[in-house]
């Protein structure tokens, strides 16, 4: 222990010395964890929509004051014919067009029936897909006002007679950044600690202090820990304001336990270290070392589930995501943070990342080669 304790004077020292590290540990994620929630949203507004208006009808004109009210499409063009339209689409001024036949309001009222053609850039396939479903949906309820209009709900009948009704259980305003801002923290916490652990070693390699160390009587076991507690302790230290943050400025208060929480959130920080360590043991330069994690770093990002559904993902990429520490750190996030769930509830995923830190700071501390 007493040697324990000199390298964890010399690391804090080091550490305190360097402002530039301060800087990526505390004031980086936090400017981070403020913006990046603000721009990753899902929802999508703004949408480009021209209208090709064969008809001119009252019906036609109350569809489309419908569809430029609803908040989520910009009516920046009326064509007098689709070609015209398709070619605002090719100068990529518009995403959707929708198509009113003459004779529109006329069969609508002597048939009870009229297609609407819709045309759909799906260049931008997110964009383009929830552009078409949410004309759809307008469509639809425009269908139903046409229905009490006429007071004869079977003579105009565009779906099934049992209407589903949706409610979203633990986030029933369905903000997106109850959903963002755990998962964010997660993978801020993770750049944190991977990065820093994993240039770590090697900066020792680079500034010839290491063959200074690998000559003293240190365990290698012994210098492994000393590299980690002091990135744990900041770690922490960062997961503390990033949750501060979360409540200040998002109102984002945790529903279960935060004992769990800071518990889960500790386990995990381990296992990261244990990766950043364990990559700083193979490399021989920091820039190798930033390279490496950060080709890892971006399998984390877009494996974890955090952006794309792991559910949606192919049988061999659900089994790779399921070996990431940073899947489940996201999942049990989200389960505590939103459902309020207990450590029963999270024992699974509590192993899993208990299993990660052995393995990885077993394989870093087996892989250090203490040779001058």
């Amino acid at each position: 222990m007493r040697i324990l304790k000199f390298i964890l004077r010399k690391e804090f020292r080091q550490i305190f010395r360097d402002r530039s590290i301060l800087a990526m540990i505390f004031a980086l994620p936090t400017i981070q964890l403020i913006i990046m929630p603000l721009a990753a949203n899902f929802e999508v507004k703004g949408i480009n929509l021209a209208i090709v208006d064969h008809d001119h009808s009252s019906y036609s004109q109350q569809l489309i004051s419908k569809i430029g009210s609803s908040g989520y499409f910009q009516l920046i063009a009326s064509p007098q014919s689709y070609k015209q339209a398709l070619k605002l689409v090719e100068d990529n001024e518009t995403d959707v067009i929708m198509e009113i036949p003459a004779g529109f309001e006329r069969n609508l009222v002597r048939e009870g029936a009229q297609l609407l053609f819709l045309s759909v850039d799906a260049i931008n396939g997110t964009k383009a897909s929830l552009g078409g479903a949410y004309l759809s949906q307008i469509i639809t309820d425009f269908n139903s006002a046409i229905r009490l209009e006429w007071g004869q709900p079977d003579r105009f009948t565009t779906g099934p007679p049992i209407a589903v009704t949706s409610s979203s259980w633990f986030n029933p305003a369905a903000d997106y950044h109850f959903f963002m801002v755990p998962g964010i923290l997660v993978l801020l916490l993770t750049m944190v600690g991977g990065f820093l652990s994993a240039l770590n070693i090697v900066r020792e390699k680079e500034i010839g202090t290491i063959e200074q160390i690998n000559v003293t009587p240190i365990q290698k076991w012994q210098f492994i820990l000393g590299k980690m507690i002091p990135f744990w302790v900041l770690g922490m230290v960062v997961f503390t304001v990033g949750l501060i943050i979360a409540r200040l400025i998002y109102g984002i208060v945790p529903s279960g336990s935060l004992a769990t929480l800071y518990l889960f959130a500790g386990i995990y920080l381990i296992a990261i270290l244990g990766f950043g360590l364990l990559v700083s043991t193979y490399s021989d330069t920091q820039v190798q070392a930033m390279f490496v994690a950060f080709f890892f770093m971006m399998i984390f990002i877009l494996m974890s589930g955090l952006f794309t559904s792991i559910d949606s993902m192919p049988a061999w990429a659900r089994a790779i995501a399921q070996l990431i520490p940073v899947t489940h750190f996201i999942e049990v996030m989200r389960m505590i943070i939103l459902k309020g769930s207990g450590l029963a509830d999270v024992s699974r995923q509590l192993l899993y990342e208990v299993g990660f830190a052995v393995f990885l700071n077993g394989w870093a501390i087996w892989n250090y080669r203490k040779t001058s």
